[in-house]
């Protein structure tokens, strides 16, 4: 197989590349050049936000095209335009957000979806993430064209700050305030299982929308925050705390307690997808004490510190946060 993949140099293009190149595919990766393209790949340098931006696209034809963007539906229109008559098929990793809010607990694919164009602009992400959707689907046909709609990810690589935190929190020791209940399940996909899981359905020529995130069920918070203990090997006590005392205390859940989200309309979005039809069609998820374990030592490769997305806020608890949380916990 052929594969362009637009973006590549990070986190889920990263990802998705090493995963192609280890299965032999013959890969492309066009990229704004700021950060190193994986070794073994063609390399394209342009900024498709910058006029004429997508000159080093103008020739080549590939199998199939994969893209992350999230931002301005029109670079996904651009792209997608351009590429059409050149590439067999689009995979767009797009994101459970395009679903209307608040969406039921268990939707599956054909919930309702936000509105979005693939002409906007700058736009709130849900928007933008459905607007890239309509993009793909114009230029290459519901035929040709796999929506990959991501839940949570994590994984080596996240330059996102969620699980990064998470386990540098926990490597720094001592009593470390934990969100329960600790059974609660959450729902994630493992950036790696997601590269696989996409580049499969590429090759086995899927097409239409799939939910991709883990089984409902399959791990709990309690499970995550464990594998991170024994995994840091510090001997950090986890404190565990439960919903109602948490938010009493001003702790906002998602931001500054990463991943975790008390019941109600922001967990069932995030934590309780149907995902029986990207299970059906392949969908495999290693173990939490892998994903923890992999990330810890891609972490401990860069000194300790994780990249982070300049247009993402840094994620988790500052130290006088959480010194303030816990005041706020022992008042009652």
């Amino acid at each position: 197989m052929k594969l362009l993949m637009l973006g590549g140099t990070e986190f889920v293009g990263r990802a998705i590349v090493e995963a192609a190149l280890e299965r032999g595919w013959e890969v492309t990766v066009f990229h704004r050049g700021r950060h190193a393209a994986p070794a073994g790949v063609t390399s394209l340098i342009g900024d498709r936000t910058a006029p004429d931006g997508l000159a080093a696209l103008a020739t080549g034809s590939w199998d199939a095209v994969v893209d992350t963007w999230s931002a301005a539906p029109s670079a996904v229109r651009d792209a997608a335009r351009l590429l059409a008559d050149r590439v067999g098929r689009f995979a767009y990793v797009s994101s459970r957000s395009v679903y209307a809010w608040p969406p039921a607990a268990g939707l599956a694919e054909d919930g309702p979806l936000v509105e979005g164009s693939p002409d906007d602009g700058d736009v709130p992400y849900a928007e933008a993430k459905r607007g890239g959707e309509l993009a793909v689907t114009d230029a290459f046909g519901a035929d040709r064209t796999l929506l990959v709609r991501a839940g949570l990810i994590i994984g080596p690589y996240e330059n996102v700050g969620r699980l990064p935190w998470w386990l540098g929190r926990i490597a720094r020791g001592g009593s470390v305030l934990a969100p329960g209940p600790r059974t609660m399940p959450v729902q994630y996909i493992d950036v790696r299982d997601l590269a696989v899981w996409t580049l499969d359905a590429v090759a086995a020529g899927l097409s239409g929308p799939y939910n991709l995130v883990s089984p409902p069920g399959r791990t709990t918070m309690g499970e995550l925050l464990d594998a991170c203990v024994r995994t840091t090997g510090t001997g950090a006590e986890l404190r565990w705390e439960e919903p109602e005392a948490l938010l009493a205390a001003g702790a906002a859940p998602w931001t500054e307690l990463p991943v975790w989200l008390p019941p109600g309309e922001m967990y069932d979005a995030m934590h309780t997808a149907d995902v029986s039809r990207a299970v059906a069609a392949g969908l495999r998820c290693r173990p939490v004490e892998e994903t923890v374990a992999d990330t810890w030592a891609w972490l401990e490769s860069l000194g300790g510190t994780a990249p982070q997305r300049p247009d993402r806020q840094g994620a988790g608890l500052t130290p006088e946060r959480e010194a303030e949380v816990l005041a706020a916990l022992a008042k009652g």
